[in-house]
Order: C-alpha cells, then structure tokens, then sequence
C-alpha cells in the first residue's frame, strides 16, 4: 500500500476514535509529515483524499478540520452489515466496491455479510428473502445494489426497501438508485457522477472528430445508463451544429443487429453503457469486419480489468472502487447513528483512460 493511503486510513482511523473531536482540527501537513516520516505531498494527499470524502473541510490559511464531530470508536464496535448485492462475485465493478467495504469495515472491527454466494440472487424473490434473513438476523445496515435485468425490478427493488425500512434499518446504495431515471429515492447512494461521466467521455470523442455518435446499451438498463445517455447529449448539444447522437438499446453480441444499425445509423463513434457492453460489441464489429478505431471509435464505462486486455484495449471512465467502498461504509455508520439526516448522493471523482479504442 503507497504511503498517502496508508496515512489516510491512519487519519481516518483516529477520527472515528475521537481523537480531534476536542477542537475538531487536524495536524497541518508540515506536522503530518514530521510526526508519520513521510513527504509534505503525501500528507496533503491523505488530507486531500479526506476532504473528498466529506470527512474533513480545509480551510486556507487556517488549516483541516472535521467536517462533522467525530464519534468515538465505542460506538462503532461490534456493528454487523449485509451486502445485498444481485451477482455477487461475478461482477467487475460491484466485487471490488464490496470487497474494499469489508476489508475496511472489518478495519473498524465491523462485520460485513456476503449472504449466499454459492447461490446469487437471480430474482427479485431472492432478494426479497435475503432481505428477511439479514432482517431475522438483526443486521445493523445494508449496502444494496437495486436490480437491474429482474422483471419487475422497480416493484421489488421498493419491497426490498420497504421491508428493511418496516424493519428500522438503514441502508446505502450502491452505484445506483432504485428509482428509474428521473425519479430519486430518499436514501443515501454513492457513486459517480454518471450524468458528468457522459460528457466528459462524449467531449473526448468529439475533440477526436467524432460527429455521429450512437450510444449503445443493452435491454433492461438501469437508471446510471439514463444519466450516461443524458450526458452524451449534453455534449453534442455544447459543441453545436453538426453533431449527431442516436441510440440503440440492443444486443451487441447479435451481428444481424449491429450490422442492420450500422447501415441504417452510420456512427463514427459508438458510446457503450458499459465496458461489457463494449467488450461485446468489439467482437462484434471484428467478425463484421468493422475495424476500430479506422471505421469507428468505441468508449464505454467503469475500466474493468480486461479493458486492457481486448484485441482493441478500450477508452472508458474508471470508477473509483475502493473509495466508493470507504465511502460508502462511512456513510453506512454515520446513517446508524442519525438515521434522520437527509439522504444525500456522494459522488466519487472518475477518470477518463484513453486507450486504442478511440483513436489515443
């Protein structure tokens, strides 16, 4: 582990004991880097990644304070959470999320629950009974992804919320909301800002000489693609005259499709709502004998580990899993002891890779 990381959970650690609640002000960076033995940059880093976080606030010239008191460890001893997540290890971005939620909640001797690994949640009646269990169980919170390609999944995505709200425990989402785009529900989620994500992926597109685009995304995508999708035309909107977005909510992997779309809906770039989809989509385009990025330009979300591996390594925004992890086991701990705060939306910072795909 790099040292500003390893000085951040070391800051981040103290703070949940206490130790700053008494003036809630923190050591500057010149005391940081004398009292740890580390360079003045990498206490600024720890400090920065903080402030992101919305654990501390800086003021200039005065120094790092709490953002809100800090509670002593007591109080966090001995917490017990659930993960409900649908697909559970056997997703690119959700695993490492939940896998970083564990490991640092367990660093603030909290217990995480996996649920029934061996036996992943294929419907929204699985959900709902993993739900029952962790709620028989007495879990303290949940961190729970909302269905995405379940029939129904709005209807069971509300029960599931329902019954742990019936049940008084809180929970935060992940990655995504349980309302369908536009609509927002009342509980805390963390992720990225997927509507910014959009345009700044689209604006990279364009600055290459993209003019046609097409955003491509599967059936049953859930509300992070809406906001994708609303970014994409936010961006050609900007740039003007000349531009073009159209959609397809298609199958990538089906070439009769894909080579229907291209003839009627000539893109010279194809935006996908995910890395997956991309991925498919490549190969795809390979078999047609679409060359990429000489014919098209592709891009998609969340930089999966195999993002660098295609026959074609892939343009994407890279979502910030271990802090979307830390973030939301903060979230989670700070909810079970005000569960009346307002929901709030923590947007992580993303990053935008660029790679052959799209002509980098």
């Amino acid at each position: 582990m790099v040292k500003h990381q390893q000085l951040f959970e070391m800051l981040q650690h103290q703070i949940l004991q206490g130790k700053f609640a008494h003036n809630r002000r923190l050591p500057s960076e010149a005391e940081l880097a004398l009292r740890y033995q580390v360079s003045r940059p990498t206490a600024a880093r720890a400090l920065k990644d903080l402030q992101a976080l919305g654990i501390i606030t800086r003021r200039a010239g005065s120094g790092s304070y709490l953002a809100t008191p800090a509670q002593p460890q007591p109080v966090v001893r001995s917490k017990t959470f659930g993960l409900l997540v649908p697909g559970l290890g056997k997703t690119e971005i959700l695993d490492p999320i939940c896998n970083e939620i564990t490991r640092f909640a367990q660093s603030l001797e909290c217990t995480v629950l996996w649920g029934d690994a061996a036996q992943p949640i294929a419907t929204g009646a699985d959900a709902l009974e993993l739900c029952e269990q962790y709620i028989q169980r007495g879990v303290d919170g949940i961190f729970f992804a909302p269905m995405e390609t379940v029939p129904d999944r709005a209807l069971w995505n509300q029960r599931v919320a329902d019954a742990l709200m019936n049940a008084g425990i809180p929970l935060v989402l992940l990655d995504r909301d349980l309302r369908e785009f536009p609509e927002r529900s009342e509980f805390d989620l963390i992720g990225i800002d997927n509507f910014r994500a959009g345009v700044i992926v689209t604006q990279h597109l364009l600055n290459a000489g993209s003019r046609r685009l097409c955003f491509l995304a599967q059936p049953e995508y859930p509300s992070t693609t809406d906001l994708r999708l609303a970014g994409c035309r936010e961006a050609a909107t900007r740039k003007g005259s000349g531009v073009t977005v159209s959609t397809a909510f298609i199958n990538p992997e089906d070439r009769t499709t894909i080579q229907r779309l291209l003839q009627q809906q000539p893109a010279d770039a194809i935006l996908c709502a995910n890395d997956k989809t991309a991925a498919l989509l490549l190969r795809s385009l390979n078999e047609l004998g679409v060359h990429t990025p000489s014919s098209v330009r592709i891009a998609g979300f969340d930089d999966v580990h195999y993002a660098t591996l295609l026959a074609v390594p892939l343009t994407t925004i890279r979502q910030p899993c271990r802090e979307i992890g830390r973030a939301a086991t903060l979230a989670l701990l700070e909810r079970t002891r005000d569960p009346g705060i307002p929901g709030r939306e923590i947007l992580l910072p993303f990053e935008l890779i660029i790679r052959q795909s799209s002509g980098g």
